[in-house]
């Protein structure tokens, strides 16, 4: 995903709009459902052959976009303000403990409050684990770069925000598989481990060196040449993304049409989780009194995901055809409302923070 590169200010930014292409995601993502499913009822012969595109499960097509799609994020990320935690401690133990220590546990009980038990009767039962697969997945990656984005949009502090990025993008490269492991096991669902370590080293490792790289060489030739670079290969992150659904939706268009339902049960865990992890940083933050402009940024990374991680372990771990892809597929549809949603309840509730 796209996002303004952060400067050093410690002055909250102002909330310019966001760009027409993110603003309307949801309906490009639409778009390309249908696209997809379109091409795989008339085209299933190329559907087909690009699935069998594959060396040590991994598909080909898809992992060069998912490279596509998230180095150009990775780029924007400075693990050099780590430094910056100390200026908020409290802010940052809230955003700690609610993305690693409550979200992907609260994920991992709500799929199995849902989809195994309230919702069962209404879902393909061969499905039901790689549904709970696919929301654990979603959940136990922290949002990186849509996150400078709300940010933006509330007046956040722009450092506390690119530290906790870089804190949790730290903490994501040793910490994914383990807590995949462990959410996939206390599920019941057999963990391919192989595969897992894969996709961490192929989706989080080195496109993270390989961001870094070319970071530090675009910066050695002045920032105006950083920021017309990030100009130009900003939006390579979310085309790459909904190519990626295309052929996503060119395997799973056959199960949607037969239960379009699906989509509206998946979404009703996902929901809960995105105002329940917002409501419980928010109001940490200002239990342990922090500012408005730290706990708006720790709020809406607790909330929001880092489903292009999530997207491209699912595919890598369960297939193309799988419940887990189609879960972590529906963050996507329903990320950019609900957290424009979050964005104007921590907007409007300002006075009220700031009266504790």
């Amino acid at each position: 995903m796209t996002a303004t590169n952060v400067t050093a200010s410690r002055k909250p930014l102002a909330k310019p709009p966001i760009s027409f292409f993110e603003r309307y995601l949801t309906v490009w993502v639409a778009l390309c459902v249908v696209a997809g499913i379109l091409a795989g009822q008339f085209f299933p012969a190329v559907s087909q052959a690009i699935g069998r595109m594959q060396y040590a499960h991994v598909n080909l097509p898809v992992g060069l976009l998912i490279w596509v799609m998230i180095i150009p994020m990775l780029v924007k990320v400075d693990f050099g303000s780590l430094h910056e935690v100390r200026q908020h401690v409290r802010g940052i133990g809230v955003t700690l403990v609610v993305n690693w220590l409550v979200k992907p546990f609260s994920m991992a009980f709500l799929g199995w409050l849902f989809i195994k038990h309230l919702f069962a009767p209404m879902l393909p039962a061969a499905q039901l684990d790689s549904y709970v697969a696919g929301l654990i997945l979603l959940a136990a990656a922290p949002c990186t770069a849509m996150v400078f984005v709300w940010s933006r949009l509330t007046g956040g502090d722009p450092l506390f925000t690119l530290s906790q990025v870089a804190l949790n993008d730290s903490i994501m490269v040793v910490a994914f598989a383990p807590l995949v492991g462990l959410l996939l096991g206390i599920s019941a669902i057999t963990v391919p481990w192989a595969t897992l370590l894969t996709s961490v080293v192929l989706y989080i490792v080195i496109p993270v060196a390989l961001a870094q790289m070319l970071r530090k060489a675009l910066l050695a030739k002045g920032q105006a040449v950083f920021d017309a670079a990030m100009a130009k290969i900003g939006p390579w992150s979310i085309t790459a993304l909904l190519a990626t659904l295309v052929l996503l939706f060119a395997f799973q268009g056959e199960a949607i049409l037969g239960q379009p339902l699906v989509i509206a049960l998946l979404a009703v865990p996902i929901l809960i989780q995105v105002f329940f992890n917002a409501a419980l940083a928010y109001w940490l933050n200002r239990a342990v009194g922090e500012k408005h402009n730290v706990a708006c940024p720790s709020a809406l990374i607790g909330a929001s995901n880092f489903f292009e991680l999530a997207v491209a372990a699912a595919i890598s771990l369960f297939g193309f055809n799988s419940g887990a892809a189609l879960a972590t597929v529906v963050g996507v549809l329903i990320e950019v409302p609900v957290m424009l949603l979050v964005v104007r309840i921590v907007n409007r509730s300002k006075d009220w923070y700031e009266r504790a």
